[in-house]
């Protein structure tokens, strides 16, 4: 079986798309999950640049080869504090034990 790769369109096993439809299910059950979303490859999406001294942002159409890291997916979750979250996400499904990142920031005061 291939490796799993957003990028390449090869989806996530059905063992990983269930344990992570369990988690989200928990998330949500314990009140803190918001939104959570896997994101589709980078071919299909744009980003826009900005250069110093241009008004105008560059559009410029996906995929982002020259990226190390693309973000797969993103969950909104809410919690009294960071650590909370860390601890909550210490529990993600990885089944097949691959590395991966996932970032916790808090979310800015609306503006």
């Amino acid at each position: 079986m291939p490796e799993p790769c957003p990028e390449a369109g090869i989806p996530p096993s059905t063992e990983l798309i269930e344990q992570m439809g369990r988690f989200n299910e928990q998330l949500a059950a314990s009140g803190h999950l918001v939104q959570a979303a896997g994101l589709t490859p980078s071919a299909t999406g744009a980003r826009l640049v900005w250069s110093a001294g241009q008004p105008e942002p560059a559009v410029v159409d996906g995929p982002f080869a020259e990226t190390k890291e693309l973000v797969a997916g993103v969950w909104v979750l809410e919690g009294s504090s960071v650590e909370e979250i860390v601890e909550l996400m210490r529990r993600a499904p990885n089944p097949q034990l691959r590395a991966g990142t996932i970032e916790i920031r808090p979310v800015a005061a609306s503006l």
